[in-house]
């Protein structure tokens, strides 16, 4: 077995050659030593939790050893820049802690390795760098998917001083997003990287400053030799530097002069960080199956810690003797920390667990002006205008909540001159400028990180994702970055937000999977997230009200607009049913229906219960009114998928002794399963059926009928039922 590195370090201390004539002067001792101490700091951690690990007492070994040069980075900047971090980068974070009096890195981390409820970010969640207190914002990718929320948030402080908002960090500040060299060919790096090249050639500011840590492997697989750099040296308008991290002087000097070129001229750039990894990828890896033992002691040569004694040493700022000293001081403070901690108190109640993506929060309803409505309106109020369809009804809600929060932000694709593809949100732009209603890329994983990143700087970002099937490409911006965030951050840090996505089947002379995606479950068992799915034009911007407030709470909302009710205006033909009248702000204090957690009801008969949602509402109204002569109907809109209104659902359902679900998504992984699912276990006596869409993708034209929920299957299962 190859020599650990930690005997490595010590034997070569104890024999490093005496060089009299070697002494060279450095810049500044005191920067290089308060660096060597982070290394060290970072170094020992490492070794700690891996002895941790064998009694039991640790539960994530992902280390940082090889990749302590990246503590210069945190000396290059403010402890006030805000920092989103690869999960080697403990250097970072040990300097970033000694900067900041008050603070300790070695509790910081093995109270999270300990998953410990002292641990102060997660308070025992998991194992994440993130320190409020340092503006470490807690990231748990692995992958490089907190690259479009860390650009996101350049992006917001970019826009920042033309705007109304005060972010939580200086005007000035600029954001630092580290990631490994595997990670960077990932598609949200990628997208995140091409998103800050796009801005940058348009001259639009974005103070980021990306730290690759390349340290040739990413878990078992080799990097091409060469195309990390020739990737990353790819993107224009972005400055790039390389140095290695056995150069401490070269690191921090190249790391200052990066970090001021960002501060000063509001434009990325891309540190690219040369490291290597010791102690394989994590505590359960064992590289000697993958690498030769040549090769891993050949990387002890490059160890940074190792590096930095020399120059140190070479400069007499230190002699082997105290850099030994100071290695050894270092492990005795890591190890005495370690054992005093061991035993930690853990999280124990799920409902406590759970409690960050849960907690209701105080709310404040903002209104605009009636003199504000007027000049947005153009004049003409949307409650002064008749009877609107729910495309014209959203639109007028998206009016008044910009209006109304001069935080809010709306954007997507061509939402901006265009208005949307269903005219949704035209006139926005006219009437609130460019800067807060805009175009994006046509990329959805950056649509949603501009999103991430504009809510952490304190916008309300409102974006649109075109069509539902849209979403999924980019579906773990919300499922691993944007509800994971009040958790791992014990609800210290939030990303707030309402994503519009406009979804759903039944869109017709526009088919086609693509258009007509009826899956929901992707978004439903997301922890946390409220999916909202408004049917009728009446409760439309009620709906989207309440989804903005629980965005102000700190909550990540979804409201799924079904497409083919945009401008739908009738129940029967020519009665305008499906048309609405629009109450203005000052009365939606007074209107509840739409609150969290309630459901509308239609009709008045006893006989079935219909319980559905979005298209279903108006399938099922019209089934009821068939059947209305022989059969009587109620029909229950839920209004809310995620999470499902329980209580109102069986306080209705105890009334009949039938329920039909109707649902248009799948039979199997539908939103029915978990209707009948919560009647079941809430003791409902009654007859369930449900009936559904097909196990289908939509295909294109008449065949949809085939696949889809239709008028005629819904009253031949409610007369079945009744039979």
């Amino acid at each position: 077995m190859p020599e650990s590195i930690d005997d490595h370090v010590v034997r070569r201390l104890r024999g490093w050659p005496a060089r009299p004539d070697a002494h060279t002067s450095v810049p500044d001792p005191e920067t290089l030593l308060a660096y060597f101490d982070a290394q060290l700091q970072s170094r020992h951690l490492d070794l700690a939790i891996r002895w941790l690990q064998t009694k039991g007492e640790a539960f994530y070994t992902i280390g940082s050893a090889g990749h302590e040069s990246n503590a210069a980075v945190a000396l290059a900047l403010r402890p006030s820049d805000p920092a989103l971090l690869h999960y080697r980068s403990g250097g970072f974070y040990a300097a970033r802690a000694g900067q900041v009096a008050g603070t300790s890195a070695i509790d910081d981390v093995l109270n999270g390795a300990l998953a410990s409820t002292s641990d102060p970010i997660s308070g025992g969640r998991h194992k994440v760098f993130g320190n409020a207190g340092l503006n470490v914002i807690p990231q748990t990718s692995t992958i490089g998917s907190h690259l479009p929320r860390a650009f996101g948030l350049a992006f917001a402080l970019g826009r920042a001083p033309r705007s109304e908002v005060v972010p939580p960090w200086p005007l000035d500040s600029v954001v630092v997003c580290s990631f490994g060299d595997a990670s960077a060919n990932h598609s949200t790096a990628v997208g995140a990287l091409n998103a800050s090249a796009y801005c940058a050639h348009q001259g639009a500011p974005l103070p980021i400053l990306y730290v690759c840590e390349d340290n040739g492997i990413g878990i078992s697989t080799k990097s091409p030799a060469g195309w990390v750099e020739r990737s990353l040296t790819s993107w224009p308008g972005i400055e790039y530097a390389v140095v290695d991290g056995t150069e401490p002087v070269e690191l921090l000097a190249t790391a200052s002069r990066l970090a001021d070129r960002v501060r000063s001229e509001r434009r990325p750039a891309i540190l690219h960080l040369r490291t290597v990894r010791f102690m394989g990828h994590a505590g359960s890896d064992a590289e000697i199956a993958y690498r030769s033992q040549r090769e891993i002691e050949d990387d002890y040569a490059r160890d940074p810690v190792l590096a930095t004694a020399g120059v140190l040493i070479d400069a007499g700022v230190l002699t082997a003797e105290t850099a030994l000293a100071r290695y050894e001081d270092a492990r005795a403070t890591v190890m005495q920390r370690a054992k005093a901690l061991a035993g930690a108190r853990r999280l124990d109640d799920p409902e406590l667990i759970a409690e960050p993506i849960t907690a209701r929060r105080p709310r404040h309803d903002l209104l605009a002006t009636p003199e504000r409505r007027q000049s947005v309106f153009g004049g003409r109020l949307p409650e002064d205008e008749g009877p609107l369809s729910l495309a014209q009804s959203v639109n007028a809600a998206l009016k008044d909540a910009l209006a109304a929060h001069p935080e809010a932000l709306v954007f997507g694709e061509d939402i901006g001159r265009k208005g949307g593809v269903y005219g949704v949100t035209r006139g926005l732009r006219k009437a609130f400028g460019a800067t807060r209603v805009f175009d994006t890329l046509l990329d959805e994983q950056t649509i949603l990180g501009t999103a991430l990143g504009s809510a952490l700087a304190g916008f309300l970002p409102i974006p649109e994702i075109q069509y539902l099937a849209y979403l999924h490409n980019a579906e773990d911006q919300l499922r691993g970055e944007a509800a994971t965030l009040r958790f791992f951050s014990n609800g210290q840090y939030q990303n707030g937000m309402v994503v519009r996505v406009a979804g759903l089947a039944y869109q017709k002379g526009f088919g086609g999977h693509f258009h007509n995606d009826n899956s929901v479950a992707v978004l439903r068992d997301i922890p946390g997230l409220v999916l909202a799915v408004p049917s009728h034009p009446a409760n439309a911007p009620q709906l989207l009200r309440e989804c903005l407030a629980l965005a102000g709470e700190g909550r990540v909302c979804v409201y799924l607009e079904p497409i083919a009710l945009y401008h739908q205006r009738d129940l029967q033909d020519g009665d305008g049913a499906w048309t609405g009248t629009y109450a203005p702000p000052a009365a939606w204090p007074a209107e509840s229906s739409a609150e969290l957690g309630r459901v509308r009801t239609y009709g008045e008969g006893r006989d079935v219960l219909m319980v559905t949602f979005g298209n279903g509402v108006r399938l099922s109204l019209r089934a009821a009114a068939q059947l209305a002569p022989t059969i009587g109907c109620t029909v229950l809109d839920l209004q809310w998928l995620s999470p499902l209104p329980h209580e109102e659902l069986l306080r209705t359902a105890a009334g009949f002794d039938r329920v039909v679900v109707v649902d248009e998504t799948r039979r199997s992984g539908g939103v029915s399963e978990s209707i009948v699912t919560a009647l079941v276990d809430g003791g409902h006596t009654g007859r369930i059926v449900r009936v559904t869409s097909a196990d289908s993708f939509i295909p294109l034209g008449p065949a949809a009928d085939h696949v889809l929920l239709s008028e005629g299957l819904i009253t031949e299962v409610v007369r079945r039922i009744v039979d």
